[in-house]
């Protein structure tokens, strides 16, 4: 509920075994990129959040018919022959992802009316090299009374196009949409994250053909039609990272179920070196910490560089971790804000730029924070567990946007977190 706040009770320690569900950033592209093929698409393991009713809503308003089978984390999304082509702002300004649909309906449909996206305050994120791209493969793309109007009424044409830097969801809009070009398109710097790969994973069982997933330059020659498909979506690396920090905060012992080491490497890697011992097992992998933390610096960068979405979580670490600590934010400039509700719960940290200086402290207080965005609500939560007394993580949708039952999970593991 939009109201809602996370009441914790510190300091925990984390026990026990927590499984991780399909990623929040790569099923709502998924459902985007099902607008490319006509009928009933079905996509496995999708997480339970506010974000993927969000845009179940978007699509049904673009004519889908949508049902999320939240027993089974199954989605089918049923499009129709000529889906509408205008998001408005309504619902996107709710979530940034919704922008994704763009690339979808300029190939299905010749046109498109997205609104300008919302979604979290953590900085500037323009839609320069979506609208270049689009451009490129021949589309008349402007921005009027606060939506991006896109045309290509003969169709799009393969180009080649080199992104100034390897945006997401610039990289994703661009594949989207060439899939069903004229021709070839190679994108050059492309993003190489997890997600791109799932999205192109599920577009080639669709029927379109991609190469060069994962690397920095993907080749598509594009088809004249795709065909509805099932796909399962991978498991969400930020949850899973989340989860790791939150054993090292608390020197607990978690097993996270489901979790995909190899699209960490960066992250754990940082873990092992503030003390960290991190075994894999059979069906994801393990986290044991015996002592305080030691600081360690933090540089954050595309992929497979250390991801931007777990900044806080390396900010919560060092705050309360032996020695100081630099972590500096490449990505987006208005992460840093909420070091100030960090500092409340009496953290020592100094912002200059895009860094911040850490001095970290043997335990925090409780305290009344704000949740600034999903990640940072996340967190502060965590925060909350190494705080001594009551830490009330207010905003606390921002944190169900991202992390399915999180409380409950969170309490599975033996801590005393409940929603108010």
């Amino acid at each position: 509920m939009a109201g809602d706040s996370f009441r914790v009770v510190g300091p925990a320690r984390l026990s026990g075994s927590v499984a991780v569900r399909g990623a929040k950033n790569s099923a709502l592209k998924l459902m985007a990129a099902s607008l490319l093929a006509p009928g009933k698409n079905t996509l496995l393991n999708v997480p339970h959040i506010a974000d993927v009713e969000i845009m179940a809503e978007l699509l049904e308003r673009l004519g889908c018919t949508v049902v999320h089978d939240t027993a089974t984390h199954s989605l089918t999304i049923d499009v129709p022959e000529l889906p509408g082509h205008t998001a408005d702002y309504d619902l996107v300004r709710k979530m940034r992802a919704s922008i994704n649909v763009l690339g979808p309906l300029i190939a299905r449909v010749g046109e498109a009316n997205v609104a300008l996206p919302g979604g979290d305050a953590i900085g500037s994120r323009g839609l320069d090299f979506h609208i270049q791209g689009l451009q490129a493969l021949g589309a008349e793309v402007h921005s009027e009374h606060g939506y991006v109007l896109a045309k290509a009424p003969d169709g799009l044409i393969g180009a080649t196009i080199e992104l100034e830097f390897p945006s997401v969801g610039a990289t994703e809009n661009i594949m989207t949409a060439a899939v069903l070009a004229k021709g070839r398109t190679v994108i050059a710097n492309a993003a190489r994250e997890p997600d791109i790969a799932d999205i192109g994973e599920y577009l080639i069982t669709m029927g379109a053909k991609i190469e060069g997933l994962g690397t920095s330059t993907i080749t598509i020659d594009g088809v004249d039609r795709l065909s509805p498909a099932t796909h399962a979506t991978l498991p969400d690396r930020i949850v899973t990272g989340t989860w790791a920090f939150a054993a090292v905060m608390t020197q607990g012992d978690i097993t996270i179920i489901g979790g995909r080491p190899d699209h960490l490497e960066i992250p754990l890697d940082k873990l092992v070196a503030a003390g960290a011992v991190i075994t894999t097992t059979p069906d994801g992998f393990r986290v044991k910490m015996d002592r305080r933390p030691t600081a360690v610096d933090v540089a954050t960068l595309p992929y497979p560089g250390f991801p931007t979405d777990l900044q806080p979580m390396a900010i919560c670490m060092n705050a309360i971790a032996q020695g100081h600590a630099l972590v500096t934010e490449n990505v987006f400039e208005g992460r840093f804000m909420f070091v100030n509700e960090l500092k409340r719960l009496g953290a020592t940290i100094t912002v200059d730029g895009h860094h911040a200086a850490v001095n970290g402290l043997s335990q925090l207080s409780g305290a009344p924070v704000l949740a600034t965005d999903i990640r940072a609500g996340a967190a502060l939560v965590l925060a909350g567990l190494v705080s001594e007394g009551i830490t009330v993580v207010e905003d606390g949708f921002h944190i169900d946007r991202g992390y399915p039952d999180f409380a409950e999970d969170l309490r599975g593991l033996g801590a005393d977190v409940r929603r108010v």
